[in-house]
């Protein structure tokens, strides 16, 4: 009998205080509906004007319809692809060249000679410094979403968003390799793509360095395939980098540093060698919300332009 009154108890104790729980609960939800841990971006959108070490100094608008990519020579002249159309300006920002393409071009790249090499979303258009075709290279595959090219006197690197592959050509045309995919004898870890973001270029050391956004990494890789030396940074801060497949874009400073373009947080900003953060080139505030697409090249003065596909402009930054 004792022992089924304490039992007794111990069940209206415990009713008591799960009561007191409930009512606490709803209590304090109906004091406020904020999520205490929810992540806000906004606060990431601010950046600390004291970070910012570049400012705006021109803009050029182009005269295409939709403007998606810009590549600069060696002569400091300004090429700029899109919908149906490619314009040239010389360093001053004076269109000097103008020639119609059969679609719209993803990417641009110019080599030592001055020929335009254009991604056709699934092959490559090569033209001569005048515009006129100087070749036509064949299709790869009904999946190819070329996004970067890249040339050197011997080769020319085409990043393949839709295969998750870079190829390897030679002058000709002819795929000569495949580079990055999974591989434990190269060191290759695989290529995350989740959208057509993936970029590519020729380090100071004359080797190829490539984006892997889905893994915020930056990758470097010899001509026959091998990885050498890679680095990640994945942040929703400053530090790095965040959302499915950033950094979007890249491009290279003289002393070897990268510029980075993002989206989801629209900002351009400066990593060192190794991957270690410098500075920023603009902030969020700078791009219309959603912006994407923000497409980078190097002057040999080191100014930095970016092609701002919303706002249809190229807009070139100068360090303070």
């Amino acid at each position: 009998m004792k022992q089924k009154l304490i039992i007794g108890l111990s069940l209206i104790s415990l009713l008591i205080v799960i009561v007191f729980m409930a009512k606490d609960f709803f209590r304090g939800s109906n004091r406020s509906q904020t999520n205490p841990y929810e992540y806000k971006l906004d606060n990431l959108k601010h950046i600390d004007p004291e970070l910012i070490t570049y400012s705006e100094i021109n803009q050029i608008k182009p005269g295409i319809i939709n403007p998606i990519a810009i590549a600069i020579d060696g002569k400091d002249q300004i090429y700029v692809s899109g919908e149906n159309k490619v314009v040239k300006y010389n360093s001053e920002g004076n269109q000097i060249l103008t020639f119609d393409i059969d679609s719209s071009s993803y990417c641009i790249n110019v080599n030592s000679s001055e020929e335009i090499y254009i991604s056709m979303l699934d092959h490559i258009e090569v033209r001569n410094p005048d515009g006129t075709v100087k070749a036509v290279w064949e299709v790869i595959n009904e999946r190819a979403v070329i996004t970067s090219i890249a040339t050197t006197d011997e080769f020319v690197f085409a990043a393949d968003a839709g295969n998750k592959i870079v190829y390897q050509y030679d002058l000709k045309g002819q795929i000569i390799k495949e580079i990055g995919k999974k591989d434990t004898l190269t060191g290759a870890p695989g290529f995350i793509i989740p959208s057509p973001y993936f970029d590519l270029l020729i380090g100071t050391q004359g080797k190829l360095w490539l984006v892997n956004p889905g893994r915020h990494a930056f990758e470097n890789y010899d001509f026959n395939g091998n990885l050498i030396s890679s680095w990640n940074r994945t942040s929703m801060l400053l530090e790095g980098f965040s959302g499915c497949c950033n950094p979007s874009h890249i491009a290279l400073l003289s002393d070897g540093s990268y510029v980075t373009s993002e989206k989801g947080l629209e900002r351009v900003k400066i990593h060192s060698p190794n991957g270690d953060f410098k500075t920023v080139v603009a902030s969020p505030d700078s791009f219309e919300e959603g912006t994407s697409g923000l497409d980078l090249a190097v002057d040999s003065k080191d100014r930095i332009y970016v092609l701002d596909p919303v706002k249809k402009l190229i807009r070139i930054f100068e360090k303070k």
